[in-house]
């Protein structure tokens, strides 16, 4: 789960879509995916085919640019509801910090909730080979890697 979509992702109606931000460089790399030939279409079919949902904490919020500090006035996701419409749904992990802060709400569900470094090109305190194993330790955790 992430927090709420920067500028560039609300601009193109597309998670995850600010040219630097790592999370589908990690998963591409983690599922021998090759990410250049894969449009955005693509690039959610290979989440969905291995198993992962892509959702956020926030269904709303106020926020000029698209840093998680500026986050005001923040209206949660129904987590019970999407809870309820993923049977499947096996653990939840938090794209970083300004997400995991609402780990109490996540683990009201019953299942295991991870906090992952966040992709976001503001976070360069990790390397992106340290991210990729964290992210890799917690989707092998729960099998959506082979």
């Amino acid at each position: 789960m992430g927090s709420f979509p920067g500028v560039a992702s609300l601009q193109s109606q597309r998670y995850y879509a600010h040219p630097r931000n790592q999370f589908w460089p990690i998963l591409a790399s983690l599922w021998d995916e090759d990410l250049a030939r894969l449009d955005y279409v693509g690039r959610v079919a290979m989440a969905q085919a291995h198993g992962l949902a892509i959702w956020d904490v926030y269904e709303s919020c106020l926020r000029v640019g698209s840093l998680d500090s500026a986050i005001q006035q923040a209206r949660p996701n129904d987590l019970l509801g999407l809870a309820a419409r993923m049977p499947l749904l096996q653990a939840i992990a938090h794209n970083g910090g300004e997400s995991a802060r609402h780990r109490a709400l996540t683990q009201t569900l019953g299942l295991p909730v991870y906090k992952l470094p966040s992709t976001s090109p503001a976070h360069a305190a990790w390397s992106l080979e340290r991210k990729r194993e964290a992210w890799r330790e917690v989707l092998q955790r729960h099998g959506l890697l082979e």
